[in-house]
């Protein structure tokens, strides 16, 4: 682990102060605020620092088996006080994506907790079907505690028939209090290697859930902050969306993974003391 903060030596070495004069930040949330039901040091510090400074905070997670709502409540009983409509799912992102390609009305069969077909089927014409009762237009997946042959059977028989392969994430991995477990990612290549086919994949490191976030922040992607704990995901969306970022190492991605990293971040981060130390100036 780093004992202090790092920037990345093919950045520019004004990168912690580019970090100072951010008007607003997104952070991810499994590995950076918490793991599982475990708050991480340093969260509460953190927030306080940029709510001193006015600096609007988004979080942006591919997490899709909690709505908005039910990540309000998880973190209030962390003691964080944040609202739902600073929340960003993969899962909604998912539903964006569905109304802007999807007929009204279609079908979808969904491979996923039912925080995930809250949200999917809120608000729209959509509606659920189990593969048998019709020809779904699209096959969604995201993590499924439960996924079984029988659902890996039906979404293939429906992709190969024609229905639209979404995932809401290509997470392999998940962080949790007692270490890391599939996610969705997992699933996902499974159907991707029975139907053939690759799927359109919503989550980071695509970037609509950021986008999304600064236009409701009203800020810019070159003075948005992109804070993540992987390199595949988190830094690599935001260095597509064409802002800083900061891997903090205390979820996926570790010190030796840069090497290999498509897109190194800015910053690099043993834990969110570090960085609070970092934007009250009192490490250079």
């Amino acid at each position: 682990m780093l004992e202090a903060t790092e920037t990345c030596p093919t950045h520019a070495p004004d990168a912690l102060r580019r970090l100072r004069e951010a008007k607003g930040w997104i952070f991810d949330m499994d590995g950076v605020l918490y793991r599982g039901a475990e708050i991480l040091p340093g969260v509460k510090e953190l927030l306080d620092a940029l709510t001193l400074r006015e600096r609007p905070v988004m979080l942006a997670t591919n997490n899709s088996m909690s709505t908005p709502e039910a990540y309000e409540h998880k973190l209030a009983a962390m003691g964080l006080d944040i609202p739902a409509s600073a929340v960003i799912t993969s899962a909604l992102a998912t539903r964006a994506y569905l109304l802007r390609t999807l007929p009204e009305g279609s079908g979808i069969y969904v491979i996923g907790m039912p925080a995930l077909r809250e949200q999917i089927f809120a608000g729209t014409t959509f509606h659920p079907v189990q593969y048998g009762e019709e020809q779904p237009a699209a096959v969604v997946v995201g993590l499924d505690m439960t996924f079984t042959y029988d659902k890996l059977k039906a979404a293939h028989e429906a992709i190969r028939n024609g229905a639209a392969f979404v995932a809401t994430n290509a997470d392999t991995t998940l962080p949790t209090e007692t270490g890391l477990v599939p996610g969705a990612g997992s699933i996902v290549a499974a159907l991707a290697a029975a139907a053939g086919q690759n799927p359109v994949v919503i989550g980071k490191p695509e970037t609509p859930m950021l986008l999304a976030a600064m236009e409701q922040m009203g800020t810019a992607p070159e003075e948005t902050v992109m804070l993540g704990d992987r390199l595949d995901t988190d830094i690599l969306a935001g260095d597509r969306a064409g802002m800083p970022t900061v891997l903090v190492l205390t979820g996926v991605s570790t010190r030796d993974d840069l090497a290999d990293a498509e897109a190194l971040p800015d910053v690099v981060v043993s834990d969110l003391p570090s960085l609070v130390e970092a934007l009250t100036g009192e490490i250079d």
